[in-house]
């Protein structure tokens, strides 16, 4: 059985002259970030690793998620290829996962995200909201075979407000 958890970043700002990379989160964001992840821990597996693309909004996201369900920020692997908004890259990045991991927390982008979920998942979601959470389970015990799995879990700010 492997469980994927995929949030896609905070709200970030537009309003520097930055590139899109560096781009930080908004006061917003980090509520919305806030908000999500002190509403989750009863949804984690026991063990899980986090992995996050290497834009700042995402790992600024992956940090305030971090320090809500007390998992060590030194602890979260930053993946260059998980700056991606396509979700063909996005399945290859989880297929390539090493088996030992049965669990993985993965911080991202849209479309990406939107198009994984509504690939893997049983759910249709129109669009993952900037710090959304969508939990799938697969039955399967190898990251490379999963297929069609079950939507567990769908999360989103508005659910909170």
């Amino acid at each position: 059985m492997k469980n994927l958890i995929l949030v896609r970043h905070a709200k970030s700002s537009w309003e520097a002259p930055l590139h899109d990379k560096d781009r930080p989160l908004t006061a917003q964001g980090m509520k919305s970030a806030h908000l999500v992840s002190s509403h989750i821990n009863k949804f984690l597996p026991k063990t899980y690793s986090v992995w996050s693309s290497t834009a700042e909004r995402a790992l600024e996201t992956a940090m305030i998620f971090a320090q809500n369900i007390a998992f060590p920020l030194e602890s979260i692997l930053y993946k260059e290829e998980l700056y991606t908004f396509d979700e063909r890259k996005l399945e290859k990045v989880i297929k390539s996962c090493n088996n030992d991991y049965d669990n993985i927390i993965i911080f991202g982008h849209n479309e990406a995200i939107t198009n994984f979920v509504n690939k893997f998942g049983n759910v249709f979601i129109d669009n993952v909201p900037t710090a959304g959470f969508v939990q799938i389970e697969f039955d399967s015990d190898n990251w490379d075979t999963i297929e069609k799995g079950h939507t567990k879990k769908v999360l989103f700010p508005r659910d909170l407000k």
